[in-house]
């Protein structure tokens, strides 16, 4: 059965671009071979494309978003998955941008600091 053009339409509003930026890709990729080499290559797809999961799920689920209490940080957000807080800005666009990944066991505000001066450079 084709799909109208009102139903694509409103299929194409509900569906969020995350821009994954650098310090962000360079905690995936750490946190994926944390994980392949502790519990395997499989175990590592899934978690990585779980996180991915969450941040896309994200924009439909506002409630979830925390304001990050830093001054300086008043436009970023944070979700937690599983042991993991993920940190994003809404985009001017609606998109989300997702700044980093950080373990629950790391220092949060010094990393958090990074991450975003890494994304200033940009």
């Amino acid at each position: 059965m084709p799909i109208s053009s009102s139903q694509r339409q409103g299929h194409e509003r509900l569906a969020v671009k995350v821009r994954v930026f650098r310090a962000a890709r360079e905690r995936l990729l750490e946190i994926w071979n944390y994980t392949e080499r502790t519990w395997g290559e499989e175990q590592a797809d899934r978690y990585v494309r779980e996180l991915m999961e969450a941040i896309h799920g994200l924009h439909g689920a506002r409630h979830r978003w925390r304001s990050v209490t830093v001054e300086a940080l008043s436009d970023v957000f944070v979700s937690r998955y599983r042991h993991h807080y993920l940190f994003f800005r809404e985009l001017a666009s609606g998109d989300i941008g997702l700044i980093s990944v950080l373990h629950e066991n790391m220092d949060l505000p010094a990393r958090l600091k990074e991450e975003c001066e890494k994304e200033d450079q940009v």
